[in-house]
Parts: C-alpha cells; structure tokens; sequence
C-alpha cells in the first residue's frame, strides 16, 4: 500500500486511485520566462520519483506536466531584454527539458503547453459565465469567489485571511476584491486571443484547470507542485474546475513540496539569491543535483550549500563502487520500496542504498545486485560505474559529469607520466599525478597500467 500526505486532509492517507489499474498525474510545470532554479528543480525530481513508484505498483499511470508559456513574467522579460516572446519561450523551454534530462527525470506522457489550449479555456469560462460563478467586466473576467462555499479549503484559511494574506488588487471592475481572474484584455504589442469578451488572455489559474480536464477527466488522482502553490494557484484551480464540472473534487490527492532555502535564507529572484540548474551542471552532474534535492523529505524546507553538492558528489560516487559491472536483472530492493512508499521517505531509502552499498563492498553480491536493481525507482545508479567515475556517459541523453578535464586530456596526461617514469624522471611524474588528484583525478598504478577514476 502506497500511503501519501494529502494537503487537502493534512494527513498522511492510503492511496487508493479512482480507477483501480489506471492512475493520473497532474504536475504544475514551469513558466518559461527565465532557466529553472534549484528550487524549480525540486518538484521536478520529487514528483518524478512519485511517479516511478506509481509505476511500480500500477499498470497505467498518465503523467501530465504542463508549460505556462503565456503570462505577464514572460512578456515582462520579453520587454527587458528585448528577446520576442516566441523566442524567449522557444529557447526557454530548450533549456527547461535539458535540464530536465539532466535531472534523470523521465519524461511526462503528456506536457501540454497553454497558448495550444486557449480554446478549451475559453469554453470553461463560458461555462462559468452561464452558472453565475463568472462576470465580465471591461474585457475582464472575473470568478465571483463568493459563489464558492468551499474556498479556502485547501490552505485552509478563511477568505478574509487569505485577503489579508495576499497582494490582491483592487480594481473598479471587480465586484469584490477577492475575485480572481480568468481573462484580461491585451494590447496591440502584447500576445492575444480573439474571445467574446474581446481580445485578451488567459488568467493564469484557468491553463491547469483546462488542460487536466482535457488529458485526465474532471477528476483525477493526484495533483502536485510546490508548497507555494496551494493559494492562490491550487486554491483558485479548485474553485473554477469545480463549479465549471460540477464536481466535489478536482483531484483526490494534494501533494506539495516543501521550499528550498539558500544559505540559510529564503531564495528568492527578487533578492538575486538563487543559482540556476544550468549553472550547477557546469560543475556537476546532474545526477549529484539529483541525491541532494532526495535526501531531504520532500515536505520538509531543504537548505542549499556549495559543499553539500560536494557532499553528494563522494556519496553517489561511493554507492557506484558498489553496483560495478552489475545490470538491473530483477525487483527492486524490498526496503527501498517500502520506504518510498511511505509518503515518500527518499532520506530512508538512501540510507537504506549506502547499507546495501556497504554490505556489496564486502563482497556480498547479492546486497550489489538489490541496489543495482533499485536504481530504475530512485532515478539514481542508471548510468555504468566507469562512465561514472571516467565521464564517458552519453552525452546525447545529456547524463553529463563535470568535464574540467576531457577523457582524452586525461589519457594524454598519464602517457606523459608514463613517459617521465620510464625516463626516471619521477618528480614531473609525481607532479602530473599530484596536478590530477587537484583537479579531482585520482591514478591507480597497476603492474602494466594505469587506471583513472574521478574521485
């Protein structure tokens, strides 16, 4: 039994899908207007793993990740570095699936973007219209968040709180100050869409209720993001797919991860204190990212420090000594699994593969092979050990390490110790194996050959 802490409830539940063999997934997925963020990247490796494990236990699971790419962030970047919109969101989103891959993510069944689904937006707002839970207003359409008995269901606040709470805008053509909104107008210069309130835009709540309609039904299993989007984002979603399908629910389950801090202090654009994916994965690969962002509960606020990547670098790299020469031939470990069944214990399940791991160094095959086995669920381990340790992995599935010093470079260097050894000359050989280990090459000297690892 798979059991996972549902928002809605605050409580850890068994999951038990609407449909017996068949689950659905539903991720908020990034707004392209700028590279993901560390923080970006942590639902997109926690929900990945949730999926793996679904997948596990489950003969279908329908996995949908959306993109956001109509909306005033974008339109604002477009402005301020003078990129047109299309291209922004082009080269945007190039860089979000590389990162992506990087990340050992598999890919969604489906990743819908917005602007391909205005249409289905335009109808649920009709539909919203015509049952009173919608207005037009000045080319503006707004939800009537009174009409809803249920608002605030699932944050959990009373409306006058979640007004306190938030940047509400007021606005004459509101009918009260806590109506959100599902379509604006737009200029001339800015992206748009003919409707029958004028031309204009979609509010950025109603992409997600349009599109899981489309791809999962009126309802679903599970929904996910970060913490962050619980309100207005999941609130609102709520609201305005409920009423539109007349449904109880929209999703079964609410599945929210905890925020990501750096240095201690809460990461934030507007404070300048965050550091992209793309950058990281100039210095290591994305598999490291990968075991940092697992080994905190999901839930729980997870601090970024430079050494704790490092920290995860030797600890990756200790469990791939330990899989050396294996292939995935069965099952996944039985602890693992258990573990991530448990609403997700990845810091239980990665103790639990440094135990294997130090049982196989011992010579226990069997404990190797279960972890080996293991890696198809964790998304950790999928690569061989000397691609690992030699930076040789395929770079078109962009399973990249860092490449401070190519393969070839290295070879190169070792002929030259070689080379100074034969000659005698073992002060330039000490050195060219002295200046490896600090670029993080270590040489192991056999009786005819000398083999490298990347430490």
């Amino acid at each position: 039994m798979i059991r996972i802490f549902n928002t809605l409830q605050k409580e850890i539940q068994d999951f038990i899908p609407l449909e017996k063999e068949h689950v659905k997934v539903y991720v908020c997925g990034p707004t392209v207007y700028d590279k993901i963020h560390i923080g970006n990247a942590r639902p997109l490796v926690v929900f990945d793993v949730l999926v793996r494990v679904l997948k596990s236990n489950f003969k279908k699971v329908t996995y949908v990740r959306n993109i956001t790419d109509v909306d005033d962030k974008i339109n604002n970047q477009s402005h301020e570095t003078g990129i047109p919109i299309n291209e922004l969101t082009k080269e945007t989103i190039k860089h979000f699936h590389n990162d992506c891959l990087s990340l050992q993510n598999i890919l969604p069944d489906i990743q819908p973007k917005a602007t391909d689904h205005i249409n289905e937006m335009i109808e649920m707002i009709k539909v919203l219209i015509n049952k009173g839970f919608a207005y037009e207003s000045s080319g503006n359409v707004m939800f009537r968040v009174n009409k809803y008995k249920d608002y605030g269901l699932l944050s959990k606040r009373t409306l006058e709180e979640m007004i306190a709470g938030s940047r509400i805008e007021i606005a004459d053509y509101k009918e009260d100050p806590a109506d959100f909104i599902l379509w604006k107008p737009s200029a001339n210069d800015l992206p748009g869409w003919k409707s029958p309130w004028g031309r204009g835009r979609p509010g950025w709540h109603i992409e997600c209720s349009a599109m899981s309609k489309k791809y999962l039904g009126k309802t679903f299993d599970i929904h996910g993001g970060g913490i962050d989007l619980v309100f207005p984002h999941h609130e609102n979603e709520i609201a305005q797919s409920c009423c539109a399908n007349e449904t109880e629910i929209m999703a079964k389950y609410w599945v929210h991860n905890g925020y990501v801090n750096i240095d201690d202090k809460k990461m934030s654009k507007s404070l300048k204190n965050f550091i992209t994916i793309s950058e990281l994965l100039k210095k290591f690969n994305g598999e490291i990212i990968r075991l940092f962002l697992l080994q905190t509960h999901y839930r729980a606020p997870l601090n970024y420090k430079y050494e704790h990547l490092n920290e995860s670098k030797t600890s990756l790299s200790r469990l791939y000594r330990a899989v050396e020469g294996l292939e995935v031939n069965g099952n996944p470990d039985e602890e693992i699994l258990k573990c991530l069944k448990n609403d997700l214990n990845t810091p239980k399940a990665i103790a639990r593969s440094h135990y294997l791991a130090e049982n196989a160094n011992k010579g226990s095959k069997e404990a190797g092979q279960l972890l080996k086995n293991s890696s198809n669920v964790l998304g950790l381990l999928e690569n061989d050990t000397e691609g690992w340790f030699k930076g040789s992995l395929d770079e078109n599935s962009l399973k990249l390490v860092s490449q401070q010093l190519s393969v070839k470079q290295i070879e190169g260097f070792i002929k030259e110790r070689i080379i100074a050894k034969q000659n005698k000359n073992y002060e330039l050989a000490d050195k060219i194996r002295d200046d490896l280990l600090n670029k993080g090459i270590v040489l192991e000297d056999k009786l005819e050959e000398t083999n490298w690892r990347r430490s």
